[in-house]
């Protein structure tokens, strides 16, 4: 085992690199390869790429930890001045649980949660017994 992949892939039209331990390999789609030099023009531009979408991914979550908390807020009052009882009064409900759930996570609400909340706030409806069709 030489510790690196032997397929040959797409030729990169700036480097024609092919399969090498020195060398990159990318997927740029199922099953095709494309194999870089170190210091191939496009394998260079790719890396900045990626470094670029990871600080932006990073600069995103902060501003979202520093704002979410009073936009909490601004939601939670916005919930508090809705008359209770009103036909709006389940979705306010479903919403404030779900931002709450939110607010105890760094990622995302999974489905499953969202399902539990959604069913509890909109349950199905069941038939009338006291009610016969013929």
């Amino acid at each position: 085992m030489d510790g690196f992949a032997k397929t040959e892939g797409e030729l990169c039209p700036d480097c024609k690199a092919g399969p090498s331990p020195e060398n990159a390999c990318v997927g740029v789609g199922l099953p095709i390869e494309m194999w870089h030099i170190p210091d191939c023009p496009q394998w260079t531009i790719m890396q900045i790429d990626w470094e670029a979408g990871a600080r932006r991914l990073k600069e995103q979550d902060a501003w979202a930890k520093d704002v979410f908390p009073a936009v909490h807020r601004r939601v939670q009052q916005a919930a508090a001045a809705i008359e209770p009882g009103t036909s709006a009064q389940p979705f306010v409900d479903a919403l404030m649980e779900l931002v709450q759930a939110q607010a105890g996570t760094d990622g995302f609400v999974v489905l499953r949660r969202w399902a539990e909340i959604l069913e509890r706030h909109f349950p199905p409806l069941l038939p009338d017994l006291d009610r016969t069709t013929e």
